[in-house]
């Protein structure tokens, strides 16, 4: 810096024109001839209004908010099986579809199979002395059903080639509820035990799980077999390990028996139960806790539950008074839609292998099927599934 330019700047008299342009630019700014006393970050004048033209410019450019899309799901049946014989009892568990779709349903004393593809239908095995009280088809073996019957056995056959392959013996009561774990079987009797069944053992009980007090009529395994849900004619839910006998968790919340088991595939150690006609809840459970997460009540009867495969949702069936299927939204439980059409309490659901199509069971002896899910990737829908309604009779 030249300090002594700057000295000469500081002395020199002000000139006239420079004084009258700071005035001028002081008015033009500030309204005042001086820019003394006036605060400059203090906004005195009002921003001037838009044009109305520059509003409308600016509000045709503006991002549009998105509105959520609800999906649309058929309320109405795209099929009806006739199904006379279909036994009215709540605790049985008599519909299954099978990995390679099949599906299977017991009539009195009678198994049908029908091909979902072909809409072939094949009686498997017909009894006249007795009655098929559960049927479940083996996940890692597909070709293999299992079936409990009411002079207490359990019936291992080849669906393939329609024969027995082998019979088990042990339950002092009928068998009704059935649960795979590969090789593993395990069956809920009436007898009120569980019998866990190695099957590869000419010998195969492995284990006898004794702890309800009513017959056992919800078994299902977890989707990594580490754990087994029971529920009993005594208002329990029970979750069993697999390498214990007693329960980890005796869980007492429910009013009425507990037929309706489901886990989540989704999320690891979910499990949903559903109560009888004086309970009429669906629950939701950690059962690496044990702890009760939600309770719904659904205002019926809940008969069965299954998780779809594709979305975070759910599906239940009901008894008294509108003989419904619902369908629900997870976590929020929030009812997305009733499927009506059942004049009866629809005591089974089953799902296709697809993930798209549950076919429901009921007491007015009908099976219905309803579209309500997306297909999984790579897995082929039914060949044989279209628009209207086909009545089938299975006998």
């Amino acid at each position: 810096m030249n300090f002594d330019v700057s000295h000469h700047n500081l002395l020199k008299p002000v000139e006239e024109n420079t004084t009258s342009y700071k005035s001028t630019l002081s008015s033009s700014l500030f309204s005042e001839p001086s820019v003394e006393g006036c605060h400059i970050l203090s906004l005195t004048n009002k921003a001037p209004k838009a044009a109305p033209s520059e509003v409308a410019n600016l509000s045709s450019h503006s991002v549009p908010t998105k509105k959520e899309v609800l999906r649309s799901i058929p309320t109405t049946a795209e099929r009806i099986l006739d199904a006379p014989g279909l036994v009215d009892d709540y605790y049985l568990n008599l519909l299954d579809w099978s990995p390679s779709n099949i599906l299977s349903v017991a009539l009195g004393g009678t198994v049908y199979l029908w091909n979902a593809t072909t809409s072939s239908i094949q009686e498997l095995v017909s009894y006249a002395d007795r009655t098929v009280t559960s049927v479940s088809w083996s996940p890692s073996s597909p070709q293999h059903i299992a079936l409990g019957t009411s002079d207490h056995l359990i019936e291992l056959w080849d669906a393939e080639k329609a024969e027995k392959v082998r019979t088990i013996a042990g339950h002092s009561g009928r068998v009704i509820s059935l649960a795979w774990n590969k090789q593993l079987l395990s069956s809920g009797s009436f007898d009120t035990t569980i019998h866990n069944n190695d099957l590869r053992m000419t010998n195969p009980l492995l284990s006898t799980l004794s702890g309800h007090v009513g017959e056992v009529c919800g078994l299902k395994w977890s989707p990594d077999g580490a754990q087994l849900a029971s529920g009993g004619n005594d208002n329990m839910l029970k979750i069993w390990q697999l390498d214990l006998t007693t329960p980890r968790f005796s869980l007492d919340h429910h009013k009425a028996a507990v037929k309706a088991l489901a886990w989540c595939p989704f999320q690891a150690s979910l499990l949903a139960s559903g109560g009888g006609s004086a309970d009429r809840t669906i629950k939701f459970w950690n059962t690496q806790t044990g702890s009760l997460l939600n309770s719904v009540d659904t205002e019926s009867q809940v008969c069965a539950i299954q998780w779809s495969k594709t979305r975070k949702e759910l599906v239940s069936s009901h008894g008294f008074s509108q003989n419904q299927l619902c369908v629900w939204k997870y976590p929020t439980m929030t009812k997305m839609a009733e499927l009506t059409g059942h004049t009866q309490r629809v005591m089974h659901l089953a799902l296709s292998p697809d993930g798209t199509t549950v076919c429901s069971g009921s007491a007015d002896e009908t099976l219905r099927f309803w579209r309500v899910f997306e297909s999984t990737i790579g897995m082929p829908r039914d060949a044989k599934s279209g628009s209207g309604i086909s009545k089938i009779r299975l006998k």
